[in-house]
């Protein structure tokens, strides 16, 4: 380098001249003196050879991951409520395979499953998601209200972000001995009923919602509701912290006469070979779990194409047949008329939907936020 090309030389060149005086002591000398260290600061990355070994905290505005197209693999984080963990591991096979034949690259995926609330505040709180796939579309708004996921999701899918379905069932003892046949039927004296808790899971939230919305759909008002739903969870002894829990509770600690419950789990329940008693009540809700890509992390991640390539992959044919297969109603409306899908599942009279209520934001604060609804229930226990 020469004398004008290596800035200390040049700066020492300049203070041996006299051609700065600083003067410490005033503003203008601190200034001048900044901006010459500026000057030099720049100046000596320019000449390290800038760009051959910058790290993420050198350089925190620029991506510290390679574009995953750029890989010869590429991981995928998948977080998702609990029951839906026996479709993802038959569908992500199926994707894997065909990205490698598209794209010859290899997916690995990392998963997580548990309670939506609890999986919703996990994603909030750090786990660095590239899909949530939950048990409702407030959970994943909850998320967006964090800055994590873009406004609009729900539009970027087909069905507004809904990839899967169901509807609540009541699952009893053998020979069903407590007579269940409806949701009135457990607002009885004697029987003890297991359900999740709507604080921490989403299935809880519909399970509520279900039997608040029996009365309402045949006639009732709010306060037949809220009396009718109050004595129900009178009938509560347990609260587990999601359906899976809900699920061993009842099956495996032989704990309650009944269990309300996603119908897909009872489904899956008995093509394990579990002898399963259920009811699908004719006065149901529709039980509507969205997708959404996590804007901030799949670009932190350089993950975009192939997190948003999953999400489209779970609305096609051969995802839905594997959705259906273990239990879960298809959100393809062509599928959803097959002799396949009409014979598995029980014709549902009278179906409630999110939108009845007012959508999930109006849901949450009246039933679910503290001192709402659910919490005035549980005061009177």
């Amino acid at each position: 380098m020469s004398l004008w090309q290596h800035p200390l030389k040049r700066l020492q060149a300049i203070a041996e001249h006299g051609t700065y005086r600083f003067r410490l002591n005033s503003l203008k000398g601190f200034v001048s003196l900044f901006l010459v260290g500026t000057v030099l600061s720049v100046a000596l990355a320019a000449c390290s050879g800038g760009g051959t070994g910058n790290t993420s905290s050198e350089t925190p505005n620029a991506s510290a991951t390679p574009v995953a197209a750029n890989k010869d693999s590429v991981e995928l984080t998948l977080v998702s409520f609990a029951v839906t963990k026996a479709a993802h591991e038959a569908i992500i096979p199926k994707f894997v395979e065909q990205w490698k034949k598209d794209h010859n690259q290899t997916v690995v995926f990392k998963q997580s499953y548990g309670g939506s609330g609890s999986q919703t505040r996990a994603v909030i709180d750090g786990l660095e998601a590239d899909v949530v796939h939950l048990a409702l579309a407030g959970d994943t708004s909850k998320i967006e209200k964090a800055g994590l996921i873009q406004p609009g999701w729900e539009k970027e899918v087909p069905n507004n972000g809904i990839v899967s379905k169901s509807v609540a069932a009541l699952v009893t003892r053998s020979g069903n001995p407590k007579g269940i046949k409806n949701w009135q039927d457990l607002a009885k004296d004697g029987v003890k009923l297991i359900t999740a808790n709507p604080k921490t899971s989403g299935v809880a939230k519909w399970n509520f919602l279900a039997l608040w919305d029996s009365v309402i759909k045949t006639g009732g008002d709010e306060a037949k509701a809220t009396e009718f739903v109050t004595k129900v969870y009178k009938n509560v002894p347990i609260l587990p912290k999601d359906a899976r829990e809900a699920t061993d509770t009842f099956a495996k600690q032989g704990q309650g006469d009944v269990l309300i419950n996603y119908e897909n789990e009872v489904i899956l329940a008995q093509q394990k070979g579990e002898k399963v008693d259920y009811v699908i009540p004719d006065v149901n809700i529709s039980i509507d779990n969205p997708i959404a890509v996590v804007d901030k992390n799949v670009d932190k991640h350089g993950t975009r194409e192939v997190a948003e390539g999953f999400v489209k992959y779970l609305y096609s044919p051969e995802a839905q047949q594997e959705f259906v297969k273990l239990g879960f109603r298809p959100v393809d409306e062509t599928l959803a008329q097959t002799k396949e899908v009409t014979d598995k599942f029980p014709k549902v009279k009278t179906l409630g939907t999110v939108a009845d209520f007012g959508g999930w934001s109006a849901i949450d604060k009246k039933f679910f936020a503290d001192g709402g609804v659910f919490d005035k229930i549980q005061a009177q226990k």
